[in-house]
This record gives C-alpha cells, sequence and structure tokens, in this order.
C-alpha cells in the first residue's frame, strides 16, 4: 500500500473500540481509511462535529464518520457503546489522544466505551518510523486502568508519529 505495511491480529474480535496512535498529521486520516479498505475493516470512526457539516458533511459520514461535539459530550459514551452492542460487528476507531497537538495524555472516551460495550481494545497504529499500519494488539479491558494502559502503551512503545514532537504521553487524563 503505497509503500506502507498493513499488519492484523490473528482473531481479530468482530466488536471493539480501536484505539489508533501516535495522532500527529492531517495525513493520519488518508493512510488510516486506505489502511482500514486494505484490512477489511469497515471501521466506523469517530471526528470532531465540525467535519461533519457543509460540504463535506455527506462525505464524512459515508466514510464512516461519527460525529462528536468535543463541548458537549454528554451520552455520547452511552450511546456509542449501545450501538456497538446492538451489531454483530462493529469496529469504532478513535486516535485518543484528541487532536493533532501535543496534550498531557490520552483522553478517556475509547477506555469507557470499551467498557461500557464490553469489547476488547485493539491498538492500531500509523508508525511513519517504520511506514507500517494497522493493528498490534488486542486487549480485553480488566477494569484496572493503570495496568490496562501499561499493556496498551507496550504495544505502541516504538510507534512514531509523522511529527513525533507531537505524539502525546500514553496515559489517561
Amino acid at each position: 500500500m503505497l509503500g506502507w505495511t498493513c499488519i492484523d491480529v490473528p482473531d481479530r474480535p468482530p466488536r471493539a473500540v480501536l484505539a489508533v496512535y501516535p495522532h500527529t498529521s492531517n495525513w493520519d486520516f488518508p493512510i488510516g481509511l486506505l489502511a482500514s479498505t486494505a484490512l477489511g475493516l469497515d471501521a466506523h470512526w469517530v471526528g470532531k462535529d465540525t467535519l461533519f457539516r457543509w460540504p463535506f458533511g455527506g462525505l464524512m459520514r459515508w466514510l464512516g464518520g461519527v460525529p462528536v461535539d468535543r463541548n458537549a459530550p454528554a451520552g455520547f459514551v452511552h450511546d456509542i457503546a449501545d450501538g456497538i452492542r446492538r451489531h454483530q460487528r462493529f469496529i469504532l476507531a478513535i486516535a485518543p489522544e484528541g487532536t493533532r497537538s501535543l496534550r498531557p495524555g490520552w483522553k478517556s472516551g475509547f477506555y469507557r466505551i470499551a467498557r461500557a460495550a464490553d469489547v476488547p481494545v485493539l491498538v492500531g497504529t500509523i508508525d511513519y518510523g517504520r511506514r507500517r499500519t494497522g493493528l498490534l494488539a488486542s486487549v480485553v479491558l480488566s477494569g484496572d486502568e493503570a495496568a490496562d494502559m501499561a499493556k496498551i502503551a507496550e504495544c505502541l512503545r516504538d510507534c512514531r508519529g509523522r511529527r513525533p514532537e507531537l505524539a502525546s504521553p500514553i496515559r489517561l487524563i
């Protein structure tokens, strides 16, 4: 795929929250869409609500986008978890950093959605350092946030974003 290697996990779960890291560039979106297609993920993805306005809103929804108003996220976790539970197959991709800018850590929405829907977290990457993208692991959450995040961080320890200086630390804030 354009010089990139796609990677997958064995026995990919049919329903999961896919945490994609790092998210440091606008190029992550088209690369992620290509990887999703190459892997046959048919993934839905979460994006800020401003991406879903005219003139691109219809296209974004057609591509699998689910808008979230970052200023008023009340009920989003519950609603999306219900949606995941209602489907036989549903992969929801989220960039847990929440932005392409450096932050002190990850937003917890991906974790809370996975726990509420009782699905594993697929650990995904767009690793510019090795030009590989896809799925690294499937992590069944224990509810012990520190231990779960340590497992996720271990999977991503060598992954590098397009702009590595903007990759946020792998910890919940």
